[in-house]
């Protein structure tokens, strides 16, 4: 079955790829992006936009509670330059908050709660796969009033550009975002699934039983616990899977055990390499909304955005496969 077909209630015949509405981007300019707030991710995520956006950006703005913390990642990213290619770059500009959606893209990356790193043995003692998600619930009780703020700020000022959610967790602030405001379903996306494909990938290229991952894998779902692998899609082996699906869930643990918060990886792989990739038109992880009204909730899967379109892989799964995808998008609904 196809299984974007069957969660979206249409008919077999609807094909491969599914096409929905998505935001449109000028072509006669580059593009805008602010940022609102300059956390661990927050900067990690304005580096990457900084050096590798050259081509699509012109311009990141920034904004942070903190004046100083403004301050001090204009000066420093202005001063990242190719050697006598000094416009090569996007420039950094510091903004008033008012200015957040006077621009092309607004991504969220404040957050009020993150897990100490001094509590990651209590986490890990307490959860296997399914105890991330009690964390992450923590989170979006603490961020959820932040992001709803924002997408009331955004709709009133008549903001008809891309809301991108990179906070955890970021399916359900997307969803939190599209019910407190007056925004499109289809201007809202989540930046939370790249670092899982990545993640997978990381641990395919170390064991040699999900090798096929790298060329036949996909990721689907949310950035959490109910998040989806599969091994394969065209040899799909559930036990292979789910043990890769459980690696990669718990890759930020292995991080906080070494005694650090596991921001580097999400920042660049969920942050700002798919943003590119959704402003260049490129197959990315994020998600995006399914469902009618209230009703419905914010997926990932593999897709691309493309003249104001959406494109999402249709793919034909096993049901044993499906059964996983449709188990993670009713768990999201229900949030």
């Amino acid at each position: 079955m196809n299984y974007l077909s069957e969660l979206m209630g249409l008919s077999a015949e609807t094909g491969r790829n599914i096409k929905i509405k998505g935001v449109s981007f000028p072509k006669d300019r580059k593009l805008t992006v602010n940022i609102l707030a300059l956390g661990d991710v927050g900067g990690a995520l304005l580096t990457g936009l900084r050096v590798l956006g050259g081509s699509v950006l012109g311009e990141i703005g920034i904004y942070d509670l903190n004046p100083d913390v403004m301050k001090r990642y204009e000066q420093e990213m202005n001063q990242i330059a190719w050697p006598y290619d000094y416009d090569g770059m996007p420039p950094v500009r510091i903004l008033k908050e008012e200015e957040l959606f006077q621009g092309d893209v607004f991504l969220f990356c404040a957050s009020k709660a993150v897990p100490p790193v001094t509590k990651v043995k209590d986490v890990r003692e307490s959860q296997s796969i399914g105890p991330e998600q009690d964390v992450r619930m923590v989170q979006f009780e603490a961020n959820r009033p932040l992001v709803e703020h924002y997408a009331k700020m955004a709709s009133r000022q008549g903001f008809k550009g891309l809301f991108g959610v990179i906070s955890d967790p970021v399916d359900p602030l997307c969803k939190a975002a599209l019910m407190a405001s007056g925004l499109e379903p289809w201007q809202i996306r989540g930046y939370g699934l790249g670092v899982m494909n990545s993640r997978a990938a990381y641990y395919a290229k170390k064991d040699g039983r999900f090798a096929r991952f790298l060329t036949e894998g996909r990721v689907f779902g949310p950035h959490g616990k109910d998040l989806v692998v599969a091994d394969s899609v065209e040899n799909y082996d559930h036990e292979l899977s789910v043990e890769l699906t459980r690696l990669t869930v718990e890759a930020n643990l292995r991080v906080r055990e070494l005694g650090f918060k596991p921001y580097i990886a999400p920042a660049f792989s969920s942050g700002a390499l798919s943003v590119l990739c959704t402003l260049m038109g490129e197959w990315h992880y994020s998600s995006f909304y399914i469902g009618d009204g209230n009703k419905g909730a914010f997926l990932g899967a593999k897709n691309r955005l493309v003249d104001g379109v959406t494109e999402v892989e249709n793919l034909p799964l096993p049901p044993q496969l499906f059964d996983r995808i449709r188990c993670a998008y009713e768990n999201l609904c229900g949030l």
